[in-house]
């Protein structure tokens, strides 16, 4: 299992990401071009503590990450995701991708997916915070998978 942001824009999204990466132990993938300076230094403030505690990857752009995908369905979590979170079926080696927080996912993205998924929300509400909808969608993705069971 893996998390990829794809050009987030805020650089404490990305503060939360490398968090919960660290803390579900996972591997976190981080698309550019970001919306802030993402120098060693700014990742560095942005990890805190934890980035020990987690991989990070860098990739220049979407098509250099999925040039290192093989054998990972790629999962999108967006606020029109075709299917409902909770009625489908994840697999152990699935890379969650969150999209941008201004603008959402570009069409390569959606393109590139196995599956486009969305939270249930109440009606007339825009969204969650991209790394709440990760952290939602992560915790369903390792319950089904057996990933809590790895990690004790």
């Amino acid at each position: 299992m893996r998390l990829a942001l794809y050009q987030p824009d805020i650089p404490q999204n990305l503060g939360a990401a490398i968090r919960l990466a660290a803390c579900f132990g996972v591997p976190l993938d981080v698309i550019e071009p970001c919306g802030f300076p993402l120098t060693d230094k700014a990742l560095k403030r942005a990890a805190m503590d934890y980035a020990g505690a987690v991989d990070i990857s860098r990739h220049d752009s979407f098509a250099a990450f999925r040039a290192g995908l093989a054998g990972s369905r790629l999962i999108l979590i967006e606020t029109d995701g075709a299917a409902r979170l909770h009625d489908f079926a994840f697999a152990p080696g699935d890379t969650l991708i969150l999209g941008r927080e201004s603008a959402g996912s570009a069409r390569e993205v959606y393109e590139a997916a196995a599956a486009s998924l969305r939270i249930p929300m109440r009606a007339g509400l825009r969204s969650l915070n991209v790394v709440t909808a990760g952290t939602v969608a992560l915790a369903e993705a390792m319950r089904q998978t057996g990933g809590f069971e790895r990690m004790e």
